[in-house]
């Protein structure tokens, strides 16, 4: 009696057992592999299912978006300027199937592929290009890991260039730079306005050339502005057809060499 009450506990015990084995559950953002003998069937989930114990086997594959930061990359340039260089890069499984038949660690693979990369890419181009063009860059990044992953059923949506360190001595040079080129601007900015106010000057003085009177205006104004100070200047207007009349009267040098013979 006590070994049949034994042999059917035993028996109810591995029944529950297979029973829990048998049993699977997968969240939303899972899918389980199942391989039967060796040989993969497909992927089941999200939610319950059941599987043959033993017969069975499944691997857990998640499909949500992994954030994944590249390690710094020492990088030389196509211009040979050595910079250190670090990303991050974001996938996600969409074939859960490939993603474990085609590649032992696929988070693993990324990586690699994504540091390989980026040493690659940025060895083609100039430090300028690379500071300057960073989307264009992030997106060939991205196409050509995307292209490398897809074999394992892995969907790479971005790559990011995060941080450009540069050396000392290049961050030197880079601020002469910048400061020469702003005092190159200042300086054709100032060279501008002294063209235009010069530019200004010689039409005002045109145009009051051809209006005496209002040359004569400005003089009044001129004069208003001086003696509005209060000070003790003493201003003694003087028509401009005066002096022209002067200077035509005057004998030139060479009228008193011939009058004063040596």
């Amino acid at each position: 009696m006590n070994a049949a009450l034994t042999g059917i506990i035993v028996a109810a015990v591995i029944v529950l057992l297979l029973a829990m084995m048998a049993i699977k559950i997968v969240p939303e953002y899972e899918r389980g592999v199942i391989f039967r003998l060796g040989r993969i069937i497909g992927a089941k989930g999200p939610g319950l299912f059941f599987i043959i114990p033993v017969v069975d086997r499944m691997i857990r594959v998640s499909l949500r978006t992994i954030t994944m930061d590249i390690p710094p990359q020492d990088v030389i340039t196509k211009d040979n300027v050595t910079v250190r260089v670090n990303a991050v890069t974001y996938f996600n499984v969409v074939d859960p199937n490939r993603s474990v038949v085609a590649i032992e660690d696929h988070i693993q693979g990324t990586s690699q592929v994504a540091q390989t990369t980026l040493r690659s890419i940025l060895g083609q181009v100039d430090l300028d290009e690379l500071l300057v063009n960073r989307e264009e860059i992030n997106q060939r990044l991205q196409q050509i890991i995307d292209d490398v992953t897809n074999p394992w059923g892995v969907k790479v949506t971005l790559v990011e260039v995060k941080d450009v360190e540069l050396p000392q001595p290049m961050r030197r040079a880079m601020a002469r730079q910048a400061e020469a080129e702003r005092d190159r601007r200042a300086k054709v900015i100032h060279a501008k306005g002294e063209f235009e106010a010069a530019q200004t000057l010689a039409d005002a003085a045109d145009r009051l050339e051809g209006h005496p009177a209002a040359m004569h205006l400005r003089i009044l104004s001129t004069m208003a502005e001086i003696t509005s100070e209060r000070n003790s200047t003493l201003i003694f207007p003087l028509p401009m057809e005066v002096l022209r009349l002067v200077d035509m009267l005057r004998p030139n040098d060479a009228s008193r060499s011939s009058a004063n013979p040596a």
